[in-house]
Formats: C-alpha cells, sequence, structure tokens
C-alpha cells in the first residue's frame, strides 16, 4: 500500500509546540502549517521558533482559518489553553472542516465528567464531519495506562492513589493562571476555589475508571493554594513572587465507585524551587499492595512524545470526541509517521 508522511499544522507555537516540532520532524512528518496569535511569533519560521538546525520553511500566521483551509492537514496538534471552556472553538475549527485533531489540553484527557455539554456539541460535530478530536498527553500514560495495566495484576483493589508534581513555569501562561500563580489568597478562594474550576485531577479518576469498568458513585474535588516561605521568581510571570502571593495549587480528585474500589489523583503544579523535581506515584491497595514510582519524570518530553505517537490512532479512530480509554495504550512509532489516506 502506497503510503505519504502525516500533514500536520501546528496550532499554538509556544513550549509544548517546540518540543513536539522536533519530534514530528524526527518521526518524518510533514508540517505544512503553523499558527500563533502572539505577535513575537508571527511571521518567523516555525523551524527557528522550535530551535531546529534548519528552517522548516513553515511561517507562522495569525490567520487560523486560512492556514486550515489552504494546508488541508491529517491532523492539528493543538498546543494552547488547559480548560474546555477556552479550547472549544479550536476544536471547532478543526472539527467543523472535518480534520482529525489531537490536543496537550488538560481536561480535554477526559472532559466527559467536567465540561459535557462542550464535549457533546463537539462530539456531534467531529461525527457529522468525519474527523476525530482527542486530549492526551503525560496523564495518558502515566496516569492512566501505567496505572490500569497494574491494576491488571491485581487480585483486589481497595484504593488507587496517585500524586504526581510538576514545574508550571514549564507550560506557559495559560497553565500558570489556572493554578493560581501570582493571586493573592482572597483571589484565589474567590477565581480558583469558589468557581470550582476542574483541577487536572478531576479527570483521572473517571478515566481509570472507564478503563476499569468500574462505575464512580460520587465524585468530590479539594484545591488547595501553595504559597513559597521566601521570595520565589516565576520564569512564566517575569516576576518574583512574594511570600503572600500564590505559587501553584494542590488538587485532589476522588472517586467513590459502585464496586467497591475508592480512586484517588493528587496533582501538585507549582513554580519550581532549585531542589523541587517532577514526582509520578501511585499505590495501589489491595491483594497484593503494589507501588509504582517514577524517578524524575522528564514531564514536558513525555507529553510531547506521547502526543505525536498517539497521531496515528487518532487517524484511525472512529469519529467523534475520542479518549484515551477508549484507544488502548499509546502505541510507540517504530517508523515514519506515515499515513495512507488520500492515496488511490
Amino acid at each position: 500500500m502506497s503510503t505519504r508522511p502525516v500533514r500536520v499544522v501546528i496550532y499554538g507555537c509556544g513550549n509544548m509546540a517546540r518540543v513536539i516540532t522536533g519530534y514530528l520532524v524526527d518521526k518524518g512528518a510533514e508540517i505544512v502549517g503553523a499558527i500563533d496569535t502572539d505577535p513575537a511569533l508571527v511571521g518567523r519560521d516555525l523551524g527557528e521558533v522550535a530551535g531546529l538546525t534548519e528552517p522548516l520553511g513553515v511561517t507562522i500566521s495569525d490567520n487560523a482559518e486560512g492556514v486550515l483551509d489552504a494546508t488541508i492537514p491529517d491532523v492539528v496538534v493543538l498546543t494552547l489553553l488547559s480548560l474546555m471552556t477556552d479550547m472549544e472553538p479550536f476544536f471547532e475549527d478543526c472539527a467543523s472542516r472535518g480534520i482529525n485533531a489531537v490536543s496537550t489540553c488538560e481536561e480535554a484527557f477526559f472532559p466527559w465528567n467536567t465540561s459535557p455539554e462542550i464535549t457533546a456539541r463537539l462530539d456531534e460535530l467531529a461525527r457529522r464531519n468525519d474527523c476525530t478530536l482527542l486530549g492526551t498527553g503525560y496523564q495518558d500514560v502515566f496516569w492512566g495506562s501505567l496505572v490500569t495495566a497494574t491494576a491488571g495484576a491485581t487480585h483486589r483493589i481497595d484504593t488507587i492513589r496517585g500524586y504526581s508534581t510538576y514545574n508550571v513555569d514549564d507550560y506557559g501562561i495559560a497553565l500558570a493562571q489556572v493554578h493560581g500563580v501570582g493571586l493573592d489568597l482572597a483571589t484565589f478562594d474567590a477565581e480558583i476555589r469558589a468557581a470550582a474550576l476542574p483541577s487536572f485531577a478531576l479527570n483521572v479518576p473517571p478515566w481509570l475508571a472507564g478503563a476499569l469498568g468500574l462505575d464512580v458513585s460520587s465524585m468530590t474535588q479539594e484545591l488547595e493554594p501553595i504559597f513559597a516561605s521566601g521570595a520565589i521568581t516565576s520564569r512564566t510571570l517575569g516576576r518574583e513572587l512574594p511570600p503572600h502571593e500564590v505559587i501553584g495549587m494542590l488538587a485532589r480528585a476522588t472517586a467513590e465507585t459502585v464496586q467497591g474500589p475508592t480512586l484517588i489523583m493528587e496533582v501538585v503544579g507549582k513554580v519550581y524551587g532549585p531542589r523541587d523535581v517532577d514526582h509520578n506515584d501511585w499505590i495501589i491497595e489491595g491483594e497484593p499492595r503494589t507501588e509504582l514510582v517514577v524517578t524524575e519524570p522528564k514531564t514536558v518530553e513525555l507529553t510531547c512524545a506521547t502526543t505525536v505517537n498517539r497521531i496515528p490512532q487518532v487517524i484511525d479512530a472512529p469519529a467523534g470526541f475520542i479518549t484515551g480509554d477508549q484507544l488502548g495504550p499509546v502505541a510507540y512509532l517504530t517508523g515514519p509517521l506515515t499515513t495512507s489516506l488520500g492515496i488511490d
């Protein structure tokens, strides 16, 4: 069967997209367009922005409709914002044109419980136009299939508890904002805690439940601000944060299930100090008890590699808004990123 390189548009050219661009080039994808509204990026070559040794010949444009209509990609990689309320128009840009989209939007990992109306609208639009939408990234493996694979070796599960940390300065301003970075306590309480914004932890228990065949009977979420004992500098905000300003957030999501197991996810996203490192720890309490510890995971790189490796599955998946528990584990790409789409 004849194949050709997968045609990709990068939508959002910030920190994550720079790593993803390099991985796509290494895997032989054809990047046919790049979109961003940042005046500091518009008009520049994507290869230059991504720090590649040579330009790609792809100029970053702020005309999203023009790029999507002119390039007709096989898939769009959306590296933009963290919440579905913000991401809806970008998913819609793709789905309305029948273009597959894979996103690093954290809520998109499993948005059916936190943004059901938005997700249902996008699902219907994608089905109507025969394309697939997916949220993926680090959590797809390290908060998802890694855990469910271990659960498959367990006789009885009482509790599954996860704990993960990451540096908000590695992901850009949108992620820092949903963690309340730079806010005082009163503003955090009003804009984050009282608003009950869906944390990145909140999507994990229902994802795990779906993958394990469990039915969620109740869900709770707790959001706690984190403060440093002294001043700390945020690269993303470009300033020093005094001790009375929030440097991040601890989010805890707990799901009780009809079948009995309790699923708990604790996530800490904050501005790191010099001694902070990423963590990814899981404990399955039951028979037997199993503890998983991933030592200092490279969360940014793992997120980007997962996103690239999901692309063939997204292209081949049924139409609609799909979640990773429906696709199975992410598959390692053993060869170039190619497709037979459009070949006679």
